[in-house]
């Protein structure tokens, strides 16, 4: 299950999470975010145990977004050991997205 997170949340839920984290920085106006948003729920089904799965609206958390350079949306980070330590920008298939954070996290 995706859930979202913000700014004040941010940390706790991301940061200090005791497995990887991948937020999908969104917007509502966004066309390819609405296109990604079943996606996202796809690969957080798949991937439940492995990796948490959330979301967080640039336009309502301007503070996390200017923190980690979001330009465009959508973007996804991973997020381990309250590190970034991978990015997909803009629309990519469950596959693709899976793919990658298999490889960032090794397994």
């Amino acid at each position: 299950m995706v859930s979202h997170v913000t700014d004040s949340t941010f940390n706790s839920e991301v940061l200090n999470s005791d497995k990887p984290v991948l937020v999908d920085f969104f917007a509502t106006w966004c066309g390819p975010c609405k296109m990604l948003a079943p996606v996202i729920e796809e690969v957080a089904q798949k991937m439940e145990g492995e990796v948490k799965v959330v979301k967080l609206d640039v336009d309502e958390n301007p503070q996390t977004s200017r923190m980690y350079g979001i330009m465009s949306v959508p973007t996804m980070v991973l997020f381990k050991d309250g590190k970034p330590v991978g990015k997909l920008v803009g629309f990519n298939p469950a596959e693709r997205i899976e793919s990658a954070l298999r490889g960032a996290l090794g397994i």
